[in-house]
């Protein structure tokens, strides 16, 4: 359990934060050159002045003693973030506000020098945006809790967070934390840009627009004191981002435990509870960071069914009927995809599921191929070319009246088109069968 009080004062007396230069060690040259290298590793496309990634360096070396002299005195004014919507994976449309790279590049030094100090303050409960920290730890620690017996989850989602952060809360959380007021005007400013669509400028005034480099680590400012919260009621928790899962030991635990956080964060933080979305419920029926558990067999790790669903839809998209690309080129397409999707899901600990989605994929592009063969008479030639009998050539060719997806189940297509045959082309396996 930690004193949020008193664990202010060692790290403002310990570490920088409570210095009246934190601006100026933001500025010095070494934090500078990693800010402009993580810069130019994310890329990204351009804010509102159109300026790229690429053109950055030469700016800054024409302009940077006076953009630094500005910083220095408080009187820089970054430029409204360019807003640009993107898909859930659930639905909907994500809301994102691209800043422009000159202030993606400020936005990173003032950022790492932070995190370097406010990190160490935050929960070891609390996973998302932090350095040596990731999802797959976060689900780990939920299993642990799972398997010690606490067998209910209250699933926690928070309404359109990013959207909805009161910019006054937020600041006097960091004033409490931060002495040097330059540093804070600048980050109100940022919070202040507001946002340009379709050509016109609107004030922001609430959110902390997800696309900028500080925007996360805003984020886990003002939920710490919700972690500090749970912490001293003694509660076993997981919060990555504004997903936080509380694990109790029965459902009437869990809805008083619903209950009383969702007073605390609208009364302390001025946050809404999205009430469709949370849920007090079974670990195995609920889904969290793209996992759940299994019921029986020690709480197994595995894949939640809105993720194979959101697989199964990207899948069927790269391997449209309709695609003129060659199926080389899909095949890339589809093994760069497996690829990302295995690195997330490698934790799965049910590897049946990935039995049936190997095959599945393979079955989908069989469908693909049988379907571009188009008459029997070109079915029948590149069956035999792919090494089958004149028998079962003739077999395979002949089905005309079955559709592409039953045909992409006949052992003839399936001997030709076989395991082997979409290895030679590429194609990686999401597991060894």
């Amino acid at each position: 359990m930690r004193d949020a009080g008193i664990a202010a004062e060692v790290v403002m007396a310990e570490n920088g934060l409570s210095s009246q230069s934190l601006l100026e060690e933001m500025l010095e040259a070494a934090n500078l050159g990693d800010a402009l290298e993580r810069v130019n590793q994310n890329k990204g496309s351009a804010g509102i002045d159109g300026m790229t990634v690429e053109e950055l360096p030469e700016y800054l070396a024409q302009n940077w003693s006076e953009i630094k002299a500005a910083l220095l005195v408080g009187k820089y004014k970054p430029k409204p973030v360019k807003r640009v919507a993107i898909p859930k994976p659930n639905g909907g449309m994500r809301q994102l506000g691209i800043p422009t790279v000159l202030d993606r590049f400020i936005q990173q030094f003032v950022m790492q020098t932070l995190q370097k100090y406010l990190d160490q303050t935050f929960s070891e409960n609390s996973y998302g945006f932090r350095p040596r920290r990731s999802a797959h730890q976060a689900v780990i620690r939920a299993q642990e809790y799972v398997r010690s017996g606490l067998q209910y989850v209250v699933d926690i989602d928070l309404e359109k967070f990013f959207d909805n952060v009161n910019h006054d809360i937020l600041m006097e959380r960091l004033a409490r934390r931060i002495a040097d007021k330059r540093v804070l005007k600048l980050i109100r400013a940022y919070l202040k840009a507001g946002v340009m669509e379709n050509g016109l400028v609107s004030a922001s005034e609430a959110g902390t627009p997800q696309g900028g480099p500080l925007s996360p680590l805003l984020s886990n400012v003002l939920l710490d004191e919700l972690d500090q919260e749970l912490e001293k009621r003694g509660h076993k928790f997981v919060r990555y981002a504004d997903d936080c899962n509380i694990y109790v030991s029965s459902e009437k635990a869990g809805n008083r435990v619903m209950n009383n956080v969702t007073r605390f964060l609208w009364e302390r933080l001025k946050l809404k509870v999205n009430s469709q979305k949370s849920k007090v419920d079974r670990p195995w029926v609920r889904k969290f960071l793209g996992f759940s558990f299994t019921r029986r067999e020690g709480n197994k790790r595995r894949i939640s069914p809105e993720a194979i669903k959101r697989f199964r839809e990207r899948i069927r998209r790269l391997t449209s009927r309709k695609r003129s690309d060659t199926l080389e080129q899909i095949i890339v397409e589809v093994g760069r995809y497996l690829k990302g999707w295995l690195g997330y899901f490698r934790l799965c600990e049910t590897p049946s599921v990935l039995i049936k989605l190997n095959a599945w994929v393979r079955r989908k592009l069989r469908c693909l191929v049988w379907k571009r063969w188009k008459n029997s008479e070109n079915r029948f030639s590149k069956l035999k070319a792919l090494g089958l009998s004149v028998l079962l050539a003739q077999e395979g060719a002949g089905n005309g009246s079955c559709g592409p997806w039953r045909m992409s189940k006949n052992p003839s297509i399936h001997k030709a088109l076989s395991v082997k045959y979409f290895d030679q082309l590429g194609l990686p396996r999401l597991c060894p069968n």
